[in-house]
């Protein structure tokens, strides 16, 4: 059984309250939320204001909770008002008509409340043009992975490759990767997810990629890479720019200097759009010649310069 955890912390800035949540809203802690924003009312707060930038998930507990807490607030002549909400949350309020509790604030203060509080910018949600990123846990991306596997099943002209059939399979794929160590996974969403990358470090000693490690290091020279499994952004008229930042979120999420793919020769779709987010094609794995061998796609940091002579 997974244990839902919310941390809470409050700044006042003098009748107002920015209040920063991270975690879960769910039965087991919708009380301490409620607790949290009772006390800004008898501390006479005027005006609350409800970070949500670090939650993954709120259930109809957490909806009471902001409700009880809004009317409670109008009697009083304060305001509760919710802040960069996630998909689900957009897609819970809106469904029960409580939509007006939602509304914008700032990015730069948001971020800054929001590095501050969680001590690791690096874990930090960037919010730009309207698209949020954000690294999800285990726990929430398993919460999530049925909107994930919609979005994988989406058919992509322009990137044949990425499109999955098999829904099973795929849930199945993402759950086994999600197990191993050093796992990653950032969602780009709006007010609905429009976009995931996710993958795992790969090493000297990793047994099960043995083949693909020693392909890679004499391909690059590098023992050490972050091993990108899958990339969607669909549909969305900024699709490119999307699947360029996350992954190179991930890249600095896990603080790694390589990241690498693999795409069939035959997939001119597919590496055209790779192509397109900065990817380099260092050559086919030695062990598989032929052609069907899959080729060794290799991504570098935005602010790393590219190779002389590649494209």
């Amino acid at each position: 059984m997974v244990v839902q955890r919310l941390d809470i912390h409050r700044h006042d800035r003098g009748e107002r309250a920015c209040v920063t949540l991270a975690g879960a809203i769910g039965p087991v802690t919708a009380p301490l939320l409620r607790a949290a924003l009772n006390q800004c009312l008898r501390d006479g707060v005027t005006a609350i204001d409800v970070d949500l930038t670090t939650v993954g998930s709120c259930d109809s507990t957490g909806l009471d909770v902001f409700l009880v807490a809004s009317r409670y607030a109008d009697r009083v002549h304060a305001s509760v008002r919710l802040h960069h909400p996630c998909a689900q949350i957009t897609q819970l309020f809106a469904g029960t008509d409580s939509a007006w509790l939602l509304s914008g604030i700032p990015e730069a203060r948001a971020s800054a409340d929001v590095q501050h509080d969680m001590g690791d910018p690096a874990n930090a949600p960037v919010v730009r043009d309207g698209i949020r990123l954000r690294r999800l846990t285990r726990q929430q991306t398993q919460d999530m992975s049925g909107d994930i596997a919609d979005l994988a099943a989406e058919p992509v002209a322009w990137l044949s490759a990425q499109a999955y059939r098999d829904r099973g399979g795929f849930l199945r794929w993402l759950a086994a990767n999600a197990r191993r160590p050093g796992f990653a996974l950032v969602v780009a969403e709006t007010t609905v997810l429009v976009g995931c990358a996710f993958g795992f470090p790969i090493g000297p000693g990793a047994r099960s990629e043995r083949e693909l490690q020693e392909s890679v290091q004499r391909l690059t020279g590098r023992a050490h890479f972050l091993f990108l499994t899958q990339v969607v952004a669909p549909h969305h008229a900024q699709r490119r720019d999307i699947g360029h930042r996350l992954q190179q979120r991930l890249l600095a999420d896990r603080h790694t200097a390589l990241g690498v793919t693999l795409l069939l020769a035959t997939d001119k779709g597919g590496q055209a759009a790779f192509e397109s987010w900065g990817w380099e094609n260092c050559g086919e794995m030695v062990s598989m010649p032929g052609r069907g061998a899959p080729r060794v796609l290799e991504l570098f940091p935005s602010d790393r310069p590219r190779r002389p002579g590649k494209r």
